[in-house]
Formats: structure tokens, sequence, C-alpha cells
């Protein structure tokens, strides 16, 4: 009688994770090491009629640990290419290691039939980063259904410079409302319990979002206290405040050395400093470009043991330099095997914690329908709450009865509400690769045409938004509320239309009460006519030409303007649209972006959004972000008779970071705060606001910081908390940061991250400019050396009911 195969050990649910992950190591052959640190295409795997392609045998024999780019038209058939994908893993390889399948999720699940949200810039203009934490939930929810437990997501660069085309994926230009962002969205896409959560992936770690001269994956300039205390702050609140399972390298050079060879900040500051205990993800193509770009390397296995020693865990989106080259490396004993084992046994831990052997397949129903329109009143809410009115003469809102044209680029499109990271945006991207018109995107640079046109139908992406998401442009939403509105593009993004386009608006516009000027940017995936997006950077950030001559022509007609600006990150505006009767800025919103803009011109939706960026006045001011360090930029405090700091311009932003109006007007009054703040203390400030206006609204109150600390300049202000307050007309209620002593930390003179004493002066107000209520407190006791596990990071904020 043939006795049973007893069962490994490291499928054995009652061991840790790292138990289990040590077990299997040991089973592990050379070459099954190094190809579980690499990634494949799933069209190396299977057709798209699940049938095994030619190399299918080949990867089994050294199977990968991960699947890259898998994203199809809807659920169910994504689900049943993971299941038809796993099962191969599963079943046909020596130890039925399953695959991570990974997949973007920026502004929702990028995977057709799922949800989208509006982009970065635009969740962080809301303040509200617990319904990011909700939205993050959905995700989960979403990606687990389909087998998928590695999200590629949030962005956590810190972006300073608005020319790098990037800026919208991110949640603007400072640190502590980063991290706000980044833990909620940890926190809601890796769950309660990691084993039926999806691993979230900080990125582009580190200095991603300050590349030289704006341009994108170009040099980080920095040193090593700003490189900590300012850039890694948000990826540091994740892994110490949510446990952050995973971390992408940037494409950048940090003191010359590219991150993904760089073992001073994938292992020194990563690991040794911040806390970090997860895998390092390359971003696509990065040991690639370490050879062919960077020239750091000369041959693949030269690249894969830098980045190896380094701790860069594993290579995406295929082999290049994991793999075979890496195998070489081992076997001719330029690298230890130890190198290797230490990178394999965080990716097996992490597959054993989110309980991927238990539990590896897709469900076996999804309901499509249901699925589509999951997470649709979030959506609507996150853009509702995203809209940031920066001007208002009184125009708004506006009355039902006037005649409306609606004009410019963003007038008739819906398109255009979606950026990249969002599937409509990467249904154009491959469009364009099947017409031939896009050489290359990074890492699929070789997409097969059959797969693409077997699992995805043919669509006009317009079309796409409308059936299948409801979005409509902003003339049809205006429509709704106006008794007339009539519409004209007169220009698009870049170039000129025909020459009557302008002829035909100003027409449009003599017959109209108000005009409203619909303008701003495009973002899309390295094709098309775009102002924004990846490898879409700008000398100058000014709003473009075209856009600029229309908006002078119409407003010579003499009716009153009021400007909406979509984008998703600061264009330099003309004096045209800086003298509109109002001014709306809203962020690339997804289905509901127009309709939430409508909202807000016709007082449907009492606007609550602040910007998560400054605008600066000219592209000369760059950097023009709120924290600059005390005696740098416009916080330099001017000579006498100096009126101000260019000869022919002010320093200041045109509108400061944190800036945003309401229908309503608010007060801050009876200020409290403690005076002293011991070492291991937490301090109370804490104040009344009243909605002193006649209508509802919600008012964000920012606390602003200033720690004078001893030997090393600090910014001359820093975001230390905030909260959003919703408040009837008439209404007070009280709200209370509690601010943690070890919240207040720096990187000091000896270089250790400590608290010391110091006078720290404080401000709360409306914006980052507005310091209507000041205070100042004493930080005393002797300096604290702070561990990250040591650290605080974001303040308690407490708001009480409705005060008597």
């Amino acid at each position: 009688m043939r006795s049973a195969v007893p069962t490994p050990h490291y499928l054995d649910a009652s061991l840790a994770p790292d138990v289990r992950a040590e077990l299997l190591l040991r089973e592990m052959t050379l070459e099954e090491k190094c190809f579980q640190l690499t990634s494949v295409m799933p069209w190396a795997m299977v057709r798209a009629d699940g049938s095994d392609t030619n190399s299918t045998d080949q990867n089994l024999r050294t199977p990968p640990g991960h699947v890259a780019q898998l994203i199809v038209d809807e659920p169910r058939k994504l689900a049943d290419i993971v299941a038809a994908v796993q099962q191969r893993f599963i079943t046909r390889t020596r130890l039925g290691i399953p695959a991570f399948f990974h997949a973007e999720a920026l502004s929702g699940f990028l995977a057709g039939g799922h949800m989208s949200f509006p982009t970065g810039t635009g969740l962080a203009a809301t303040w509200s980063p617990d319904l990011v934490e909700e939205m993050a939930d959905l995700i989960r929810r979403q990606m687990r259904r389909v087998g998928m437990p590695h999200a590629l997501s949030p962005v956590m660069d810190v972006a300073l410079d608005p020319r790098w085309g990037r800026v919208h994926e991110t949640y603007g230009e400072d640190p502590y409302l980063c991290a706000a962002f980044s833990v909620a969205y940890t926190r809601g896409l890796q769950g309660p319990d990691l084993s039926q959560g999806v691993i979230a992936t900080g990125k582009h770690f580190l200095g991603y979002g300050l590349p030289a001269g704006g341009v994108n994956t170009s040099s980080f300039d920095a040193g090593a206290r700003r490189t900590r205390d300012l850039f890694a702050y948000p990826f540091e609140a994740a892994i110490q405040l949510a446990g952050m399972r995973s971390v992408m390298n940037s494409y950048a050079t940090v003191d010359d050395i590219p991150v993904g060879v760089s073992r001073e900040i994938l292992t020194g500051l990563l690991r040794d400093t911040l806390g970090f205990e997860g895998f390092v993800s390359s971003d696509y193509t990065t040991i690639d470009q370490i050879v062919e770009r960077q020239r750091v390397a000369s041959t693949p296995g030269e690249a894969a043991r830098l980045a190896i020693m380094a701790g860069l865990d594993v290579e995406l989106p295929k082999p290049y330099a994991y793999g075979a080259p890496l195998v070489a490396e081992v076997t001719s004993g330029r690298l230890h095997v130890r190198a290797v084992d230490a990178c394999v046994q965080r990716v097996l831990r992490a597959k054993f914690e989110v309980g991927l052997f238990e539990d590896p397949y897709p469900a076996e129903h999804i309901d499509v329908q249901a699925t589509a329109v999951e997470g649709l009143e979030l959506s609507r809410q996150l853009a509702e709450r995203s809209i940031v009115l920066a001007k208002n003469d009184g125009i708004l809102p506006l009355a039902p009865q006037h005649k409306i044209a609606v004009i410019g680029s963003h007038a008739a499109t819906a398109l255009r509400q979606f950026a990249t990271y969002t599937y409509p945006a990467w249904r154009e991207a491959v469009n364009a690769m099947s017409r031939g018109d896009l050489g290359n995107m990074l890492g699929a640079d070789e997409i097969i045409a059959s797969w693409y046109e077997a699992v995805l139908s043919p669509v006009d992406p317009e079309k796409l938004v409308r059936e299948r998401y409801g979005a409509r442009p902003l003339s049809e939403e205006i429509a709704d509320y106006a008794a007339t509105v009539r519409s004209e593009q007169g220009s698009t993004f870049t170039p000129p239309l025909d020459p009557d386009a302008v002829e035909r608006a100003v027409a449009v516009a003599r017959e109209a009460d108000v005009v409203v000027l619909a303008l701003g940017g495009a973002s899309l995936w390295f094709n098309g006519e775009r102002t924004e997006g990846e490898a879409s950077d700008s000398a100058d950030i000014a709003l473009p030409a075209v856009q600029t001559e229309l908006a002078e022509a119409v407003a010579a007609v003499g009716k009153p303007v009021v400007v909406v600006l979509v984008q998703g990150r600061a264009y330099t505006l003309p004096d045209v649209v800086k003298n509109a009767s109002a001014i709306v800025v809203a962020p690339y919103g997804g289905p509901s972006g127009a309709r939430s803009v409508a909202g807000v011109l016709f007082g449907a939706t009492n606007p609550s959004g602040k910007l998560p960026y400054s605008i600066p006045r000219h592209t000369g001011q760059i950097p023009v972000y709120h924290h600059q360090h005390a005696g740098t930029g416009y916080r330099t405090p001017l000579p006498p008779s100096v009126p101000q700091h260019y000869l022919d311009l002010e320093a200041t932003p045109l509108y400061p970071f944190g800036h945003g109006l309401s229908y309503t007007d608010f007060e801050l009054g009876n200020l409290q705060s403690d005076h002293q703040l011991a070492m291991d203390g937490v301090a109370q400030i804490e104040a009344s606001v009243t909605n002193t206006g006649r209508v509802d609204g919600a008012a964000v109150v920012q606390l602003y910081l200033r720690v004078n600390t001893s030997g090393v300049t600090r910014p001359a202000q820093q975001l230390a908390g905030f909260g959003r307050v919703e408040l009837a007309a008439g209404e007070s209620r009280r709200i209370t940061f509690q601010v943690a002593a070890t919240k207040l930390g720096h990187t000091n003179v000896a270089r250790d991250f400590a608290v010391e004493p110091a006078t720290v002066d404080f401000f709360l107000g409306f914006d980052s400019d507005d310091r209507r209520l000041q205070g100042a407190l004493e930080l005393v006791g002797e300096p604290r050396v702070l561990t990250a596990a040591q650290r605080s990071f974001l303040s308690v904020t407490t708001i009480s009911p409705a005060e008597a």
C-alpha cells in the first residue's frame, strides 16, 4: 500500500508567516529563488482563450513570483484569466508557489468594470482622509475578489515642482498632508487583517517629486537631513502607523546613486532607520535603466548584483537582470546566495501574510453589474469635496434663469475628467499603441496585439466614460441647472483649432448673460494632446497660449466671466483669468467631476475644497511651496525700503496652500492652549469655529507650527493638523488638536533624529497664510533621540458637538 505524501510544513497555516517563509526557502533551488524575484506578463503564460502559449512550459520550469499588466475589460473575464494563470503556478510547478498579481489603484482599481475616483491631488483637495480610507477599503474588496492581492499604490511623493507632469498623482506639496492620506489609503487597502487585505506599495521612494528641472526620472538633489525629515515623512508614517508592506523605488538618483542600487537608501534609510519590514518592488524597467540610461552597470548581471545588495527585492515587469543573470552572479561567486535568500524570504513572507497559499483564486461568482457601480456615491462625494472656489466677487452661485455660454477645451468632453492611472486613460494608450502611434510604454513595449484584440472590445474612450461611468461634459451638466445653455469649444488644450473656432465661441458669448470658461489641462499616457502625465513635463507652467487667446477674445465681449480650471497641478494664470469674476479649481474628478463643478456653480453644493498645492504667479518663482525654510524664498524678511523680493514680481503665491472659499463665512475664536510641553508629553490647542453666514457649510481648520530649534534651520511653518468641520448656519463647534512632543523632532546638528528644547510658535487659520489665531508654547526637558517607532506623525483632532 502506497503511503500518503506528507504535507509540507510550510503549508501549516498555524505557523507564523516568517517561519513558513523560512521553511519554504529551504526547499527552493537557486533557480527557483532567483525567478521568484521576477515578474511575467500574462500573455507569456496563457492565451486569451486560456490555452498555453509557446513559453508557458519554460516559465513553469523556473516560475516567476509575480504577474504584471493584467488589465481586461470586465471583472469576470479578469478573474477567469487570473484563475487560469494561478492554476498553472500551483499545479504545474514543483513547489506550487502561487504568484502575486499586481495592479495600479491610484484612482480606483485600474481594471475594466470598476469605479473610478478623482486623481491624487483631487483626493487631497478634499482634506478628507477618512473618505480615502473608505475608497481604499472598497479597492481592497474588489482586488481580492478577482485574486489580485498587491496594489502598486499609493503615490507618496511630496510634489514640490509643478513642472513635473506627475504632480496630479500625488497628495500635493505638504509632507503632513501627504502622510495623512498615505496612512489612510494604506490602512484601507491592507485592512485590519492582512490575510484579507491587499498589499499597499508606497511610491516612489525617494525624492521623486522634486526631479532636477522638473523632468521625470531626473536626479533628486537634497541633503540627508531634508531627505529624511521631509521626503521620507509620508513613507515613514505609513510604515509605522499602517504597517505598509511594500515600497517601490524611484527612478531618480540620490547623491549620484540610482535608488534601485542604493544600499544607503533601500537598506540604510528604508529598513534600518524607518523600520520597513516588507519587500521592495522595482518600478517598471528600473534595472534596465540602471544599465542603459544611468550607466552605473555594464551588464544585466552586474546590475542584478548591485540591486540585490542594495535591497531591491523584486524586478518588474519582466526579467532583465533577475532570473538567469542573477543565477549566474551567484554561481560565479560574485554574489553570495544569502543576499538572494533575504529578498526571497521577504517576498514569501508577504505571500503567507496575505493568505495567498490558503486563498489563491478569485471568487467563483462576480456580479458584474453590481461591481460596476460600487463606490459611485463615494466617488461623487469625493469629487464634490475636491472643488476649490479660489475667487468669487459675488457672481456665484449662478441664478438658474441666466443664459449660460460654456466655452473652452473642457466644455464638451467628459473623457478629460479621467487622468492617467484610470481605466479610460489606459484604454486610450492601448488604442494609440494599436494604431502604431505609441512606440513605448515603460515595461509594456512588447504588447502582443492579438492578446488585446481578444481580451478588449473596441471602444471609443469618450463613449466609454459616458456609457460605463455615466460621465457627462460640463456643458451638459450645467444644462440641468440653467434655463439656456450654449456651448462652443473655441480651442483645444494646446494646438489651435481652425481660424473660425474662436469667432464661433465669441458669437455664443455675445448671446449669454454669463460665460463659463472651461479651461485647464489634460493628463494622458505618453500620447495625444496633453499638458500633464507621465513623461509629460513642462518648462513653462503657464496656461497654454491657445486657451489664453480664447479667454481674451471671449472676455472682450464684456459679459461676466466665470473660469473653471480643470487641472492636476498648478498653472500660472494670465491676467484675463485672474481678472475673472470667479475662479473655480477642479481636479480630474472622474465620473462625477463635471457634475460636481456644475453643482458648485449653481449652489447645489457649497464648496469646501482646499488647494493641496500653492499656485505661483510665474514659473520663475518655482519652488513656492508654503513650508520653505525660515530665511528662504518668500519666507525671507525684506530689507528696509525694499517692497518685494523680486524687482518685477511679488514672491508670494497667487493662491496659497490650503486656500479655498465658501458661500458662507467662518470665524475662529476663543483660543486655548498649553503653554509648556514636556519631551514625552502632548500639547492641546483648541478653538471655536463658527459659521457666521446664512448657509450651511464645511470649514477646514488648519494648524501650523514653527519649531525654533538650535543649530538647524527648520521650516518657517509646518502643517501640523487639520479638521473638516461641518457647520449649519449660525452654528459653532470646538476643535481640539493634540500634538505630541515626539511629532516635533528633526535631524539635529549631530545627525540624530531628536526632539529638543524649543519655542514653538503656532497659528490656526483657514489656509497657510491665514494667521487669525496665534500662540506659542515651550518645549522643555532634556533632548530625546527617537527611533522611527517612537515618533508621532499625525496629530489627534477632535470636534465637539454643536455649542449651545
